[in-house]
């Protein structure tokens, strides 16, 4: 009887294991999709599409008369372009211009994310369709939560002028390791190193990161910076996962830093 128990265990474990490698991409990316006929309304802002193989990214430009510079925003894992470009009044006021995509799948954009490969490349073809207009200004790489890996990765090729990380994580791993501590790491498909990414960084690297943030504990920032020689790191306190931006201190400082002071 205790041999069958254990069988039974067992199996409900291997195939648990088993929808955990097939079924990666529900876990990671909560898209909404929006219909094509979709506008957003953002004074300033166009709306852009970038080809890339198989699909068509929907992006947001935020264009300035006379910009200091461009932040490359790179969003978190769930919603869309409506929501995360709400704040270009901030980056307006500080005199960037601001480009962002959705990722595949996610509003307006087309296709469906199918290996962390694939993201990246999406990533590098909206960099090279943006980067070019702004020769001799300051070129900020942002990453948000799941983005934070995207932007480190870029950041490390493309060599901007500042990268600036919100809610980071060291990798999938590690926090897989925090959340589902009974599944073996090697079953990720999507490692999203993001501190073997900024050691490869040679160019300025700022993190921030909540104190009460549950969702990507503070630690996490911490090894990160660990890893990035030179990296600055703020908490701030008070702040969770979802609420970091609302805060006076983060807005101040990454004002602050995007100026260059």
């Amino acid at each position: 009887m205790g041999l069958a128990l254990a069988g039974v265990a067992l199996l409900l474990y291997l195939l648990a294991l088993g929808w955990l490698w097939h079924q990666q991409e529900s876990l990671l990316f909560f898209p909404e999709r929006l219909p094509p006929e979709h506008r957003f309304d953002v004074p300033g802002a166009v709306e852009v599409s970038v080809p890339v193989p198989g699909a068509r990214l929907s992006a947001l430009h935020l264009r300035l008369d006379d910009p200091k510079g461009l932040v490359f925003y790179l969003h978190g894992n769930g919603g869309n372009l409506a929501g995360w470009f709400a704040n270009a009044d901030f980056y307006r006021r500080l005199g960037f211009d601001l480009f962002m995509i959705d990722y595949r799948g996610y509003g307006k954009s087309t296709g469906r994310i199918e290996s962390e490969e694939q993201l990246m490349a999406d990533v590098r073809a909206a960099w090279a369709a943006v980067a070019g207009e702004y020769r001799g200004r300051r070129l900020v790489v942002f990453g948000r939560s799941l983005g934070t890996a995207l932007a480190a990765r870029l950041a490390a090729e493309v060599k901007p002028d500042l990268t600036v990380l919100a809610s980071p994580y060291c990798s999938m791993a590690d926090l897989a390791r925090h959340h589902y501590p009974w599944a073996p790491t090697a079953l990720l498909r999507y490692p999203l190193a993001t501190c073997e990414a900024a050691a490869r960084m040679t160019t300025p690297l700022v993190l921030f990161h909540g104190d009460r943030d549950a969702v990507i504990p503070v630690a996490q920032a911490e090894r990160v910076r660990d890893r990035a020689p030179g990296a600055e790191l703020h908490v701030v306190r008070g702040a969770g996962h979802d609420d970091l931006h609302l805060f006076p201190d983060y807005l101040d400082a990454v004002g602050r830093r995007l100026r260059g002071s």
